[in-house]
């Protein structure tokens, strides 16, 4: 904080203690909240441990990092031929190749059927080494993670804008009649029709705009672009989440200072949405998170 800003806040808390109280309570809050994000983006098994991201075809595809592989490991991660994901219509079944070790939970087995539902995914591992199935659209697709990756170790931290009183703006949220999509378009080109339950309006800078929500929930769940994208934030989009989701028509705060970054900001095999033309803001928006993050010190 500048040290004019400082003053401002010394000022403010000797005229009105109870919104400086309200102030500080509120950056701590933010605060606490960014620390978590960032933990949970160091976790084992996390965006930042991601080696690969492999689409199967229906039928077996044998897998390992030997080159005859229907799917090719990178080097070092497992043995020359792990086994075999059978692909048929609703499920995926491994079969580990002979003398090869696969644990799910620390007990070893030779044959799965695996969970792919968002609520239910199968992480599996070889060594230090993890893996899981998840379920895309119509297909199926093998998400590979090494806890040793050199992405995460070389994380150094997520970079934010100082917090910003001025970006919590006042909005309203207004639903849209059941059964509304919106066509989202992710970075490599997929396009899918999402559910829009609704939108939010809200002034900034001095002009009026709207952004609409995508997916279903107790929040919101906001793709969002502005004219700080490609400057000083990531240039595709940046994300933001509100919870629990406003009552239809009143007014609450919109705290722009929780935007955050999507995983293809981090990783290189994930697919994240891009955002829908109605979220693409003109304005700069100089609160949330930063691109890119810090590097750790070597």
């Amino acid at each position: 904080m500048r040290p004019t800003a400082l003053l401002l806040a010394a000022f403010v808390s000797t005229l009105y203690p109870a919104i400086a109280v309200a102030d500080a309570a509120w950056q701590k809050s933010l605060l606490e909240w960014r620390e978590r994000v960032d933990v949970n983006l160091r976790a084992d098994n996390g965006w930042l441990t991601l080696a690969g991201r492999f689409v199967l075809k229906p039928g077996a595809n044998t897998f390992g990092t030997a080159e005859d592989n229907s799917i090719v490991f990178p080097k070092g991660l497992g043995p020359a031929r792990i086994g075999t994901l059978q692909v048929e219509p609703g499920k995926v079944t491994l079969r580990v190749a002979k003398g090869v070790m696969v644990e799910k939970d620390g007990m070893p087995f030779e044959e799965r059927v695996m969970g792919t539902d968002a609520s239910k995914r199968d992480w599996v591992s070889i060594g230090p080494v993890q893996m899981h199935v998840i379920a895309r659209e119509d297909r199926f697709v093998l998400r590979l993670a090494d806890n040793e990756s050199a992405v995460r170790k070389g994380f150094g931290g997520r970079v934010w804008y100082e917090p910003n009183a001025d970006y919590r703006v006042q909005a309203t949220y207004v639903p849209y009649p059941p059964g509304r999509k919106i066509t989202i378009i992710n970075v490599i080109d997929e396009a899918s029709d999402e559910p829009s339950p609704g939108y939010v309006e809200f002034t900034l800078g001095g002009q009026r705009h709207t952004l609409d929500a995508v997916g279903e929930g107790d929040g919101l769940f906001f793709v969002l672009r502005d004219a700080t994208a490609g400057d000083t934030t990531y240039r595709p989009g940046r994300f933001l989440y509100v919870s629990p989701k406003p009552k239809a028509g009143e007014r609450f705060t919109l705290d722009l200072n929780r935007i955050y970054n999507p995983p293809c900001a981090f990783s290189e095999f994930t697919t994240c949405p891009l955002p829908p033309k109605q979220n693409i803001l003109k304005t700069r928006v100089e609160a949330g998170e930063k691109y890119p993050p810090r590097r750790a010190a070597s």
